[in-house]
């Protein structure tokens, strides 16, 4: 297989490295991360399924991702302006800009969308625990933001 580059080889590395010692049973299955430039999948899969001809295989038990999800909207940031300044229409001075509120934005609330359609997937299977596999990722924005939600929507790991 051909590495496009340093980074995603080191990332490779890194995903090999975690797929070592994470292992979904059918007991607590692994819910793995992948994210793309655009897009954040996830998916919650069985490690130990055997198949038909008794070969151990890894089965997908639910799979959501940003592709099928309709486009979250960025909120507009809300500046810190008071309303008694608004209500008299008193001008700001120059140097004294409104300061903006960081929302967030459009991949971090797919993600935050993503999390959360998983938990409930997972529940509608019947699985609540499950180990957690970063793909080689920092837990760090948009993969943070998926599993706090997943979290906060009722998966244990």
């Amino acid at each position: 297989m051909k590495i496009p580059n340093k980074k995603v080889y080191k990332r490779l590395r890194r995903h090999r490295r975690v797929r070592n010692r994470v292992v979904g049973t059918n007991d607590r299955p692994r819910l793995c991360v992948y994210k793309s430039l655009k897009h954040i999948y996830a998916q919650i899969v069985d490690d130990t399924f055997i198949n038909e001809k008794g070969e151990k295989c890894s089965k997908t038990i639910v799979a959501v991702s940003t592709l099928k999800l309709a486009p979250v909207a960025e909120k507009p940031a809300e500046s810190a302006e008071t309303p008694e300044a608004k209500e008299k229409g008193k001008k700001q001075k120059k140097g004294k800009k409104g300061k903006k509120v960081w929302t967030g934005g459009k991949k971090t609330a797919g993600a935050r969308e993503v999390g959360r359609l998983i938990a409930d997937a997972a529940k509608e299977k019947g699985v609540s625990k499950v180990a957690f596999d970063r793909g080689g990722y920092q837990y760090h924005g948009r993969v943070a933001v998926l599993a706090e939600e997943a979290r906060k929507n009722g998966l244990e790991f």
